[in-house]
């Protein structure tokens, strides 16, 4: 059985206790980290399975350590914050975060996020399909190793990310509402923002170079949501 490692970044050791009881309670392994410098040298020593981050830190933000991490990893993160505006919530979707939760927070929901994000990494549903390819190859998904590919070169994709785009994937041409994404990707009992499905998919579309005028792989239904307009290579 896999030994599944957390490493929880917060400055505040009331909070940080807490979170490390719940999840240790659940026979995860915690690390702790109250500075974002010691949060990335222990993501660089460690390797973490998923990363629980403050966005308030007394050295540098979480934002900047999300970034940070993001050159190198696409290892879940779950954003604490206390900041419980939409834009705050997508401007942390934008630069990485697989999910969010607001301060204050119920620990269990915290442990329920933690659960739902490792389920989708290290026991994910892959059908009968480990590797698709579409366009001639110009874009393929290696549904194993969680890995992107456009043009042959590999692109950095966050969980949530990865797992839109799975789904588009393997049901072209079908039209899948924000609120279906939502529920596909985060569970039915998620209450998110549907707008956070908009975030993910203008970031999937920058980074496969597909331009939303002109798309494509990724197609906008106005006023419903979303289709993969290419089925895979055969």
């Amino acid at each position: 059985m896999k030994l599944v490692k957390i490493l929880v970044v917060d400055d505040e050791e009331n909070i940080l206790q807490v979170i490390k009881a719940y999840l240790e309670k659940n026979k995860y392994i915690v690390y702790e980290a109250d500075t974002g410098r010691g949060a990335i040298h222990l993501f660089e020593t460690l390797k973490p399975d998923l990363i629980v981050l403050d966005l308030m830190l007394p050295d540098m933000t979480g934002e900047e350590v999300c970034r940070m991490v993001r050159k190198s990893s696409n290892v879940p993160i779950l954003m604490l914050t206390a900041k419980s505006s939409e834009d705050d919530m997508v401007n942390g979707l934008m630069i990485g975060a697989d999910d969010y939760i607001t301060k204050p927070f119920s620990p269990r929901e915290l442990l329920a996020r933690v659960i739902s994000l490792l389920r989708r990494t290290i026991q994910p549903q892959l059908g009968n399909m480990s590797l698709m390819s579409y366009a001639q190859g110009d874009l393929t998904m290696d549904l194993e190793r969680y890995e992107v590919r456009i043009h042959e070169e590999p692109v950095s994709f966050t969980l949530m990310e990865f797992k839109l785009l799975e789904i588009l994937a393997k049901h072209p041409k079908r039209v899948f509402s924000r609120l279906e994404l939502v529920n596909l990707t985060q569970g039915d009992t998620y209450e998110g923002f549907e707008r956070t499905i908009d975030v993910h998919i203008k970031n999937i579309r920058q980074k496969i170079g597909d331009d939303p005028k002109h798309p494509v792989f990724i197609g906008t239904v106005f006023g419903v949501g979303y289709k993969f307009l290419v089925s895979h290579d055969v």
